[in-house]
């Protein structure tokens, strides 16, 4: 598989989704003496994105749902990446249960006749999906301060964050 990748047969692409809300992931930060940084505390609705992430992390294609996830939104995300697929891909995911239902089955054969591969990890093994490097990076890292202030704020960063992931933001796995 891998000399398949490297002579550049099949394109390797890693698949995820990943939930964010108002509760931050900013475990700490840096302030000058004297000032504090503050993030109150707030529930939210939860934004979930989705993300097909090249393995040489300098390419994304992401998506938003506000809310739950469902095979058919994941579905849908699938149909209009294998429309800009121009050589054969692997797409490597999880067996979360919108991966493995029914109606998201139903249209593995008509992606592959697209070119559009998929690879199914073993159960337990996130560690094996590289795009969970980009999740926390985005939660951790690039997610700035500010977009915890309202929901409206998080969406906003969210959305500049996918659009410059691959520009701005990039992850060497070297």
């Amino acid at each position: 598989m891998e000399e398949l990748v490297a002579a550049k047969y099949l394109n390797l692409v890693y698949y995820d989704e990943s939930g964010f809300s108002l509760t931050s992931c900013i475990p700490y930060a840096w302030q000058e003496k004297g000032s504090m940084i503050e993030i109150p505390a707030s529930k939210s609705k939860q934004i979930n994105v989705a993300g097909f992430l090249s393995s040489d992390g300098k390419s994304f294609q992401g998506y938003q749902k506000e809310g739950t996830m469902k095979s058919i939104d994941v579905i849908g995300f699938f149909d209009d990446f294998a429309q800009r697929v121009t050589q054969p891909t692997l797409i490597v995911l999880y067996n979360a249960s919108i991966h493995k239902s029914n109606e998201f089955k139903a249209n593995i054969e008509r992606w592959r006749k697209k070119d559009l591969f998929l690879y199914f990890l073993p159960p337990y093994s996130p560690e094996l999906n590289k795009i969970e490097i980009l999740w926390r990076k985005m939660k951790y890292q690039w997610i700035s301060f500010d977009a915890f202030s309202s929901f409206k704020a998080l969406k906003e960063n969210l959305n500049q964050l996918i659009k410059q992931i691959g520009g701005k933001y990039i992850i060497n796995f070297t």
